[in-house]
């Protein structure tokens, strides 16, 4: 069974992201609201996504809400933050897969890899 999953890595910390907010939109003619979640203390999403069958050929877009994230950590961010909502765009094209899509994050920089 296909799903999607996440998790980040505070980079910067040298630790997981606890708390960070995560949005999923199915993009088609106007974005959709799929999820949104929270990591949880090892920077992960306790459930995936999405699965089974609500997991369909298309192309997503996941909003990591990292300036929220590093200002509750006691970050002094300037105004506007360098990186506020990171949106990682992607597509499924096989949907019976696991697609994992990690974010590692500071607060001047990101990466991101579809993992395993």
């Amino acid at each position: 069974m296909g799903r999607l999953t996440t998790h980040v890595l505070d980079t910067a910390a040298g630790r997981p992201a606890t708390g960070l907010r995560i949005e999923l939109y199915r993009l088609g003619a106007e974005p959709a609201p799929v999820a949104t979640a929270h990591t949880n203390s090892d920077g992960r999403v306790e459930r995936p996504l999405l699965e089974g069958a609500a997991f369909t050929v298309g192309t997503y877009e996941l909003h990591f809400h990292v300036g929220e994230y590093l200002r509750r950590g006691g970050l002094v961010l300037p105004a506007p933050a360098f990186l506020d909502v990171v949106p990682i765009r992607f597509g499924v094209a096989s949907p019976d897969e696991h697609y994992h899509v990690p974010l590692l994050l500071s607060p001047y920089g990101y990466s991101t890899y579809r993992g395993s």
